[in-house]
């Protein structure tokens, strides 16, 4: 599959807002009480948020396109943009979010596989993110790929607190 990542920068500040809320709200909506959902969008995905994320020299935004058209972006962070472990040995993947539309088509295999690319060559010890424990589907995803369950974060949203596991890779 031909993929094309694009780093993003604040030109594409609009879009990537649009894609963040869209694929968020998508994945998450149902699973969540309407009040703390609404809250957590217009704080996580807002202008300043999103500007201040995109502004970090240690976090990357990637758009992903397949045949000139976004279907997928993804957030890699290193160093102290990391949310847990916050070193120089490790690459977080904060978000990976493939737009409804184009799921089933084993874009997110791709990507993830060109991701651990990345990592392997920042010379990195190891690659993690962390995952919604409710989400079993993106578990066994990241199972798939070797990635094992090393902890559990907080996670929240608006003032539901959630459980995310850590996963890591090692290489």
């Amino acid at each position: 599959m031909s993929l094309v990542f694009k780093i993003c920068d604040i030109n594409d500040l609009e879009e990537l807002i649009e894609i963040s809320k869209s694929t968020f709200i998508t994945a998450f909506e149902k699973d969540n009480d309407p009040s703390d959902f609404k809250e957590y969008i217009e704080k996580a995905f807002s202008e300043k948020q999103i500007t201040k994320e995109l502004t970090n020299p240690n976090s990357t935004f990637y758009f992903v396109y397949k045949k000139n058209v976004l279907v997928a972006y993804i957030k890699l962070n290193t160093g102290d943009a990391q949310n847990e472990f916050q070193n120089d040995d490790s690459v977080e993947l904060e978000r990976i979010y493939v737009l409804k539309e184009f799921q089933g088509q084993q874009i997110g295999k791709h990507i993830l596989e060109e991701v651990i690319q990345i990592a392997k060559e920042k010379k990195v010890n190891f690659l993690w993110l962390g995952v919604w424990e409710e989400n079993k589907g993106a578990i066994k995803f990241y199972e798939r790929y070797g990635f094992q369950k090393t902890g559990t974060h907080p996670y929240y949203v608006g003032n539901d607190k959630q459980t995310d596991w850590l996963m890591k890779l090692d290489f």
